[in-house]
């Protein structure tokens, strides 16, 4: 009682350094749980132990991890606190092994850290002590001296510590008692001791219980039936060759074979030398791992050895002979390692998508190991060659698996990295272990336009919101990063109305012009137009654009001269002695078009006599065709088409009204058709025709009074006329046909009829002006009567 009281204060002791360990904190935190409390129980503060917040494990993901099964705890991270989840059955866990130790991991991921903890399972006086047969025998001679002693089979308990077997003792007798011996691990044994000398004769036989008490704060027990047997005198006991066996077996050993071979001998001769071999203690693990021949002595596998659960074996083998004596000798048996394990990959933690431009960013982080031992459980990592990652070691096998630099999506989006795991034994064993990690993108890409600059076609006259192109974008980043926006960019001359001429589609880059537009007055427009993506911080990039505007056919020729809005009709006045080619008059032209819409030509359409005269297509010049003859009309009507090379081609017409005179001095008299309108323009009534009758007799008898005097004063000009006949040379800007030989120098007249009167009087003469006039001039004239007055353009009728 006394021994099991100080191996209780011993465990105490124990128990209460082992909590001081815990508590002293350090690299490795060990904490204790005895073994079948209920689930549920509280095993420790981690986040006091670790000096964190309560919120901080939450925040950090931590989490409990283990390289063998799930550890049966779990982290509560509202209070920080570990908790055990079930029950434990150390004998289970840890078998015959003490300390028993659980070794788990406290992994938080932001930022990565390991905190490396065991929990120390203890244990409890579950077990009794149990013999492995329920009675043994022993021959004794009868001539043993007091004092012999005769080992006896011990008792197994699952329990360690105090809990396992502490003392044995045997039931009350005059002969025996047993002696509790140690062994070097601590287990007890127990040894039958001679007492008093025996007599065969008095007493054959003896029947003594042996029992085991554990050293439990209840204790338990077990017991045995002891029968020993006295012997006649054998006095030579066998024994072996050597007291210990010591062997080394590799653990790939087939079934079968040969362990070893233990030989023991007998001086004594007949029944008392014949030896046969016994175990005379082994667990039941090692009683199914070896098998030991009676006869022979040899140890052979019977069960297939594994280094990495067992590394080592002992076995205790009597030998007896016939006479009832036996020696005992030990066999130590050691499991040799070899490269049966392949190296092991755990992966902690891992990151994916990364950022493209995030430098040294941490990946992964795993853990290696190798179950085998020495130079075959050593092991390196080794990543490919053409990946932008590196290997660095942490912590007790960890390694963190870190970028080289920052990675550009652009390039690669996605790697699949595959980590070898290789250890250093013979033949080398490896592991393949492939993670696949996918890059995001930043918007580190401008947008890139198709080209620098673009050149557009609209043709004038477009109807609104007419798609004239489209300008493209393309930006080598992803999502939203990639999502591009068009814009126009203001222009570098801010009176220039853009914004109302052209718009453009924000998310396709379609342009449109808003409004017609008029070649004449804009033939090209350059801006700019901008792409800009939609990542933060944006970025953006631009190009130029070239608008032509295509002329359309939209703008019919018009006629400059003769002009077509006077008052009266202009008369061209056409001498009878006019040669062939003789220069009537020209039509002049113009077209708000350009290119070929612009080229005109003429036609002559209609003429009174259509063989008199001719236009020409190119400039316009109305000449004669043939000489005149006495049988020619004295007035003649042409109408002139005027034609661009437009498609579809547009037009205009002027009428000339030609009159045939015999020289300038013959009487000027309107046509016809003027005095007709006029005549219709009074409306026609009855007096009226009576005194245009009247007025007309007068004016005829005038004229013919008129036209005698002139040619019999053909220097002087007629008071009455208004008009003053040029004396001396004509000025150098008068047109000169005398060459031509139609008229004389003295017979170059203008005449000029007003707007007012019918009478065939001459209002004024005055020097001829140029056939051909400029646009700008017949704008101002059409803007300014009085300016068409001065000029005599009003009632101009022809120069020559």
């Amino acid at each position: 009682m006394e021994a099991g009281g100080e191996l209780k204060q011993r465990q105490v002791l124990i128990l209460f350094l082992l909590l001081v360990v815990v508590q002293a904190g350090g690299e490795l935190r060990r904490y204790f749980v005895m073994e079948e409390i209920e689930r549920g129980s509280f095993v420790a503060d981690l986040a006091k132990d670790l000096e964190l917040g309560v919120g901080e494990l939450a925040a950090r993901g931590a989490r409990v991890t283990s390289d063998h099964k799930e550890p049966p705890l779990q982290l509560d991270l509202q209070t920080g606190k570990l908790i055990l989840i079930e029950k434990l059955d150390r004998e289970e866990l840890c078998g015959p092994t003490e300390p028993c130790v659980m070794p788990f991991q406290v992994l938080m991921k932001k930022p990565l850290e390991v905190f490396r903890a065991e929990l120390l399972v203890g244990d409890i006086n579950d077990h009794s002590p149990a013999f492995p047969e329920r009675e043994m025998t022993l021959k004794i001679l009868e001539t043993s001296p007091p004092g012999t002693v005769f080992p006896l089979k011990k008792a197994q308990d699952l329990d360690v510590g105090n809990n396992n077997v502490q003392n044995y003792n045997i039931g009350p007798n005059s002969h025996f008692h047993v002696s509790t011996q140690s062994r070097g691990d601590g287990r007890k044994y127990p040894e039958l001791v001679l007492d008093k000398e025996l007599d065969r004769e008095e007493q054959a036989e003896f029947r003594l219980t042996l029992t085991a008490l554990d050293g439990g704060s209840s204790p338990r027990s077990g017991t045995a039936q002891i029968n020993v047997l006295v012997l006649d005198v054998n006095d030579n006991a066998p024994e072996f060759a050597q007291e210990l066996y010591e062997v080394q077996i590799p653990e790939n050993s087939p079934l079968g074979s040969l362990v070893v071979k233990v030989s023991a001998r007998d001086l004594d001769t007949g029944t008392n030398a014949e030896i046969s071999y016994s175990l005379f203690y082994s667990s039941q693990e090692t009683g199914k791992t070896f098998e030991l021949s009676s006869l022979s002595g040899e140890v052979r596998l019977i069960k297939t050895l594994d280094f990495e659960t067992r590394a080592s074996y002992e076995i205790d083998i009597e030998a007896s002979d016939g006479g009832g004596l036996s020696g005992k000798c030990s066999v130590s048996i050691k499991v040799v390692d070899v490269n049966d394990n392949y190296p092991e990959l755990t992966i902690s933690s891992l990151t994916s998508p990364i950022p493209e431009n995030s430098p040294d960013t941490e990946v992964a982080l795993f853990r290696t190991r190798d179950r085998d031992s020495g130079e075959n459980g050593r092991i390196f990592c080794s990543l490919q060659d053409d990946i932008p990652f590196t290997l660095k070691p942490s912590i007790e096998n960890f390694y963190r698996l870190v970028t080289k630099g920052a990675l550009d999506r652009e390039s690669r989006s996605e790697y699949n990295i595959t980590i070898t795991v290789s250890d250093m034994g013979t033949p080398k064993l490896q592991t393949e272990h492939s993670i696949s990690v996918q890059v995001s993108d930043v918007n580190d890409n401008a947008p890139a336009f198709t080209h620098t600059s673009y050149t557009l076609r609209v043709r004038e006259n477009n109807s609104p919101g007419l798609h004239i192109g489209s300008v493209s974008a393309t930006d080598r980043d992803e999502g939203t990063n990639a999502q591009l926006t068009y814009s126009l960019l203001p222009p570098p001359e801010p009176h220039l109305a853009l914004a109302s001429l052209v718009a453009i589609d924000a998310d396709s880059g379609q342009l449109f012009a808003l409004r017609p537009l008029d070649y004449e007055a804009l033939q090209a427009l350059e801006f700019r137009v901008g792409a800009a993506d939609r990542g933060s911080p944006a970025l953006s990039s631009q190009a130029l654009v070239r608008l032509l505007v295509l002329d359309a056919n939209d703008n019919s020729p018009f006629v400059l001269y003769p002009m077509q809005n006077a008052s009266a009709p202009c008369t061209e006045l056409l001498p009878r002695a006019a040669e062939p080619g003789y220069l009537l008059t020209k039509v002049v032209a113009v077209d708000g078009d350009s290119g070929q819409n612009a080229w005109l030509s003429y036609q002559l359409l209609k003429a009174t006599e259509p063989g008199l005269f001719s236009v020409w297509p190119h400039n316009g010049e109305v000449r004669t065709a043939r000489l005149l003859s006495e049988r020619d009309a004295p007035k003649h009507r042409l109408l002139v088409l005027v034609r661009d090379n437009g498609e579809p081609p547009l037009s205009a017409s002027v009428t000339l009204h030609v009159l045939l005179v015999d020289g300038f001095s013959q009487p000027y008299l309107p046509l016809p058709e003027a005095a007709a309108e006029q005549g219709r323009g009074d409306a026609l009534t009855l007096h009226l025709v009576v005194a245009l009758a009247s007025v007309s007799s007068l004016f005829l008898l005038c004229v013919l009074v008129f036209v005698a005097v002139r040619l019999c004063r053909r220097s002087r000009a007629a008071s009455v006329s208004g008009c003053a006949v040029p004396q001396g040379h004509f000025p150098g800007h008068l047109v000169d046909v005398s060459g031509a030989g139609t008229l004389s120098h003295s017979y170059q007249y203008e005449v000029c009829l007003t707007g007012e009167s019918q009478s065939n009087d001459f209002k004024f003469l005055k020097p001829i002006f140029p056939n051909i006039l400029s646009y700008d001039s017949v704008r101002k004239s059409e803007d300014n009567p009085t300016f068409q007055n001065n000029l005599g353009i009003g009632n101009l009728s022809t120069d020559y």
